[in-house]
């Protein structure tokens, strides 16, 4: 084997090491969309599970229970490590808002077996110290009824129960995703009801 062979290997993963770490400066996740006024938005979908076994940190809800309140809702499954790795955010989020009128609501819907029985996902929710309600979509209607593609995903609902932006991917306290959906939190937040 000629010598410039024997390096044909390194070469390739310097290369692909080269276009990952040029395609990861992209500021992904992107907005998937962004209703800046509630005339261009959409209600949010009727919540689909209605059973009490459905439903974890909370009795089932309705989007009256909530009108007056911003919620974050976010489609999440317990194995998907992009969904795990945003819980702090997430946390630090609660803490910033709750007191302001946000509400966050998981939507727990599974990619993977194991991610489909209850007791799984109880035991996921109590090991990343999730108190918000969280709403098992083991069927998929919530998932269809919004469209969403994504773990995670991040639709901000206003006062009047309008879906008025979406988001998805991994999100950190202080990146570029985390800014923007805070910065969009805060402009619902100080819409009048």
């Amino acid at each position: 084997m000629s010598s410039a062979l024997r390096w044909l290997p390194i070469a390739a993963l310097i290369v692909g090491y080269g276009v990952w770490s040029l395609l990861s400066q992209q500021p992904f996740p992107q907005p998937i969309a962004v209703a800046h006024a509630a005339s261009d938005a959409k209600p949010a979908p009727r919540f689909s599970q209605t059973a009490e076994a459905d439903w974890l940190n909370s009795k089932p809800l309705t989007w009256p229970d909530l009108k007056g309140k911003v919620v974050l809702v976010n489609f999440w499954t317990f194995d998907c490590w992009n969904c795990y790795r945003s819980f702090p955010w997430l946390a630090t989020v609660e803490a910033k808002y709750a007191g302001r009128g946000l509400q966050l609501l998981g939507v727990h819907t599974p990619e993977l077996p194991q991610e489909y029985v209850r007791a799984n996902v109880v035991a996921k929710v109590e090991k990343f110290k999730l108190t918000h309600p969280v709403m098992i979509d083991n069927d998929y209607r919530y998932w269809n009824a919004f469209g969403n593609r994504y773990w995670p995903a991040w639709y901000l609902v206003d006062k009047q129960g309008n879906v008025r932006a979406a988001f998805a991917g991994e999100t950190h306290e202080g990146d570029a995703n985390a800014k923007q959906i805070e910065a969009a939190v805060e402009r619902l937040l100080a819409e009048a009801l």
